[in-house]
């Protein structure tokens, strides 16, 4: 009989199981790999050079480094310039006053003419967002502080507001710098924050909610989308929270609450009773371990992998391993108080974060697909609005979410249409040439040279040998070598002047480019 003890199997869901989940990666096992894939994921993907600076770091330092956007950006969370706060800004007293007596004589040209400086503002404001929107699109390929910005986009996406529905750029703004300046903090105090927003007021409704007619939009949002989920609250909450964030407002620019539409009465929200108003609100919700349950796999799915149907089902067991990380993700957050950077720390340092089926598992958004491109490969990043316009075609269109549930991602992304033009979008980065074949105003040409210096330098043959070049342009640009697809680069190369020569190596990158593999990360 053999003397040999087999350790029990973990059982999901278990205290154990949520220990081991996030075992720490070894330091021996961060190579380029790793930090290629960690640039990729906690941010927007980085130059050789980048990558290869991350490796020698290590992961502690080089995750220590990617959480702390301040160090990088000093500016990081300052409200950018330039922007004017009162294009929609309300009318003042004495327009108001001229407005009615100009109804009240029926004097139609004076009506004409106010009717006339309103559309002219709606307009401006129009063309401010989307000066808005380049604005941050350039700011993601530009920031050092990549995470940071990237974690903007997940709130964004999380606390989904649309411009179409509430018409104010500055508004906008003010929700993107929220975003950002919790970025990587506190989802408590974002939350305290969120129910203060005057874009997020104004989308969902709550500028009118008083006592005697609670409207219920932000209420409701605020369990479903935002913190607990489905199941995991009664419409009863709904309409007690509704109460609770009556008078909640805002005028002009800034949040105001109002105590004569605000309903004091005593109100029960998810257990708790109190004279609870729109923090009380959120504070019951916190309280819930669904809270940090349903966060915790908000970010596994962003930063991870997608999680499949039925995988927090214990009776299913579809996914033990992820179900297992994000329990021990939820029980990190509740005893950091919901700072979310500490679990993303964990997270990024564990063994599970660098796993092979972990790699490629996640199909890249718009604004990875674009960004990364301009970031990884070093591309010009040419006329920033023909790039927004890409991403809107592909089906992300920031400041423009198609709802309040955000973006669906995952393989939403990827349609006939939508990989068509994702393809040309990062053929436009390379070449400069739209799809009809004409030259973009941006004339800059791309100079593949520095990507083959990079690749030669770590491996030296690849400066002569067509498939040397073709290995490492398949590892830098996807990960891996995907069956077949290196003989075919290596093919390319050698027909087209061989591995030194830059217009072959810069062909081959575009064919890398139209693979599958190139929109998955």
């Amino acid at each position: 009989m053999s003397g040999t003890v087999r350790a029990a199997p973990l059982r999901p869901g278990s205290r154990r199981a949520r220990e081991a989940a996030l075992s720490p990666i070894d330091p021996g096992a961060f190579g380029v790999a790793e930090a290629r894939h960690l640039l990729l994921r906690a941010g927007f993907g980085g130059s050789l050079d980048q990558i290869r600076l991350i490796a020698d770091w290590g992961p502690e330092r080089a995750v220590d480094y990617l959480l702390d956007p301040k160090a990088a950006d000093p500016s990081f969370d300052a409200m950018p310039t330039g922007f004017d706060a009162e294009i929609m800004s309300v009318p003042s007293p004495d327009q108001l006053r001229a407005y009615r007596q100009a109804a009240a004589r029926g004097d139609e040209d004076a009506l004409a003419a106010i009717r006339a400086m309103r559309q002219e503002r709606q307009r401006q404001d129009r063309r401010q967002v989307r000066e808005i929107q380049r604005w941050w699109i350039t700011r993601m390929i530009e920031s050092p502080a990549s995470l940071g910005e990237k974690m903007t986009l997940f709130w964004h996406g999380h606390f989904a507001t649309s411009y179409r529905t509430i018409e104010n750029s500055w508004h906008m703004l003010l929700q993107n710098h929220l975003f950002r300046a919790h970025a990587l903090g506190s989802f408590a105090e974002l939350m305290h924050g969120i129910i203060r927003d005057p874009a997020m007021l104004a989308y969902l409704d709550n500028t009118n909610s008083r006592r005697a007619s609670p409207n219920e939009n932000l209420a409701r949002e605020l369990m479903e989308l935002f913190s607990l989920g489905v199941g995991n609250y009664t419409e009863r909450d709904i309409r007690e929270g509704a109460r609770a964030l009556t008078g909640y407002t805002f005028e002009g620019n800034a949040f105001v609450f109002d105590p004569r539409r605000h309903d004091s009465g005593t109100k029960r929200i998810l257990g708790v009773q109190g004279a609870l108003d729109g923090d009380g609100f959120v504070r019951a919700i916190l309280a819930q371990r669904s809270c940090a349950s349903f966060i915790a796999a908000k970010l596994y799915a962003f930063f991870v992998a997608p999680l499949p149907e039925g995988w927090d089902d214990p009776r299913r067991s579809t996914a033990p391993e992820a179900r297992a990380v994000v329990d021990a993700m939820a029980d990190r957050l509740r005893r950091e108080r919901y700072v979310v950077g500490a679990v993303l720390r964990e997270l990024f340092l564990s063994k599970h974060f660098y796993a092979d089926e972990v790699r490629g598992a996640q199909i890249k958004s718009p604004a990875e697909l674009v960004v990364g491109t301009v970031r990884q490969l070093r591309t010009p990043a040419r006329d920033v609005a023909l790039l927004i316009d890409a991403m809107d075609r592909m089906g992300q269109h920031v400041f423009y979410p198609p709802s309040v549930a955000g973006w669906s991602g995952g393989r939403y992304w990827i349609n006939t249409a939508t990989l068509f033009t994702r393809q040309n979008a990062a053929a436009y980065l390379l070449t400069g040439r739209v799809p009809t074949g004409r030259a973009a105003a941006s004339r800059v040409e791309f100079d593949p040279r520095e990507v083959m210096t990079w690749l030669v330098r770590e491996r030296p043959e690849a400066g002569t040998d067509a498939r040397a070049m073709g290995e490492q342009l398949l590892r830098f640009m996807l990960g891996r070598v995907p069956s077949g697809a290196a003989e075919v680069l290596a093919s390319y190369i050698a027909e087209h002047g061989g591995a030194g020569d830059a217009q072959a190596v810069g062909g081959a990158m575009l064919l890398v480019t139209a693979m599958p593999e190139y929109q998955a990360c």
